[in-house]
């Protein structure tokens, strides 16, 4: 087992030794422009660029999978479809919580090959109105159980 830390700080710049991958919902129409992508796109342009060449390419770009982007060496963006279109004013949360159950599988596969650390914002429960008290227990069970470290970080 591993643990899941909350910490003060900014999810773009992650904090530890070591393999780390920055995990994230992106939406399933190919939509970037709110939320944690612009920080993470102020800090690296690959991410988006990559997300919305998949998208483009219409390649497994559905909900519940993954796209891996490297933005340095011990860096690596999961931008993972977790949510069926965007959130409007007075719309119901888009977040599928069995897509992000999907994406949190593969990440849980891709941190143990990689001996990475996960790390994360408060994901699907911004802008997309999520709830963080469904997402975190499967970050617990899926990913720390399972010996990946998690880190959540709050501006």
């Amino acid at each position: 087992m591993s643990t899941l830390t909350h910490i003060k700080g900014d999810a773009t710049r992650p904090i530890g030794d070591g393999n780390k991958i920055v995990i994230h919902c992106c939406n399933d129409i190919g939509a970037w422009g709110a939320g944690f992508v612009i920080a993470i796109s102020r800090r690296w342009k690959e991410p988006e660029s990559q997300y919305r060449q998949w998208h483009s390419s219409n390649k497994w770009f559905k909900l519940g999978n993954v796209q891996y982007v490297k933005v340095e060496d011990d860096i690596v963006i999961c931008n993972m479809i977790g949510q069926e279109g965007i959130r409007s004013k007075g719309n119901v949360s888009p977040i599928r919580y069995g897509a992000i159950r999907k994406c949190l599988e593969k990440v849980k596969e891709a941190a143990l090959k990689n001996n990475a650390s996960v790390h994360a914002p408060l994901f699907g429960a911004g802008l997309a109105g999520g709830s963080w008290d469904k997402i975190e227990p499967m970050l617990q069970e899926i990913l720390c159980d399972n010996g990946v470290p998690v880190t959540i970080y709050h501006l």
